[in-house]
């Protein structure tokens, strides 16, 4: 018995100097944060054809969207017009 055991351990001893060790592979995966919805309504204007190609115009410079600009020129306004207290 006392034989078996040492060529056992040496079996296991040679094995662990000859096999690559496994080590588990983590992965790494950023945390995504949830986009904030808003709640949205449809606006409809009529406006002037030169003032849309302008707006467009501007969009496609600034890598922005009707609504952006629409959105941003209407906050605008608003601060100005009917400041908060």
């Amino acid at each position: 018995m006392g034989n078996d055991y040492k060529e056992r351990m040496g079996g296991l001893a040679n094995r662990l100097k000859l096999e690559q060790p496994k080590m588990p592979i983590q992965e790494v995966k950023p945390v995504l944060k949830e986009e904030v919805k808003i709640a949205t309504a449809q606006l409809n204007v009529w406006i002037s054809k030169d003032l849309v190609k302008r707006m467009k115009s501007y969009g496609i410079e600034n890598e922005l969207s009707l609504k952006d600009i629409t959105t941003q020129a209407i906050e605008a306004y608003l601060k100005e017009a009917v400041p908060t207290n």
